[in-house]
């Protein structure tokens, strides 16, 4: 009995993975490149409102928007390419990885511009202090 059950549970399962069908590429299907601008603005505009959705919100900016007008698409052109590459998992993954690498190179670039930043700033402090340490100590009238 609990064996039948078992082959009629996968049989289902298998039977209900049949009919997989890919979506149909759309007439005005975004370049792979594009796609590639695009997602990379997508996901810094979620680390922004991650940041301070508040802000953001309060101002009436909407992200997406602002995303589609730079690019030229709008809302369902983005939804049929994003599901017509996802249905191809390799394809999208290579999409996927360049995002990744792009973002993890500007990343870089951004924590070498904090560290000169803060080089800098800790230059300025530390010679503020031997100046402060060299000086003579000032005079008081009283004494």
């Amino acid at each position: 009995m609990k064996q039948s059950i078992v082959f009629i549970i996968f049989v289902l399962g298998f039977l209900g993975c049949q009919d997989v069908n890919q979506p149909e590429k759309p007439k005005n299907l975004i370049a792979k490149d594009k796609m590639i601008d695009i997602l990379m603005e997508t996901y810094l505009d979620n680390a922004a409102r991650s940041v301070d959705n508040r802000a953001i919100t309060s101002k009436g900016i909407k992200m997406d928007s602002m995303v589609y007008k730079k690019f030229g698409i709008d809302s369902l052109q983005f939804a049929k390419s994003n599901a017509f590459y996802a249905a191809d998992v390799n394809t999208y993954m290579e999409i996927i990885r360049e995002v990744e690498t792009r973002l993890t190179a500007m990343q870089q670039k951004m924590d070498s511009i904090w560290e000169k930043e803060w080089v800098r700033k800790d230059s300025i402090k530390r010679k503020f202090e031997e100046d402060k340490a060299n000086s003579a100590p000032a005079k008081d009238s009283l004494i």
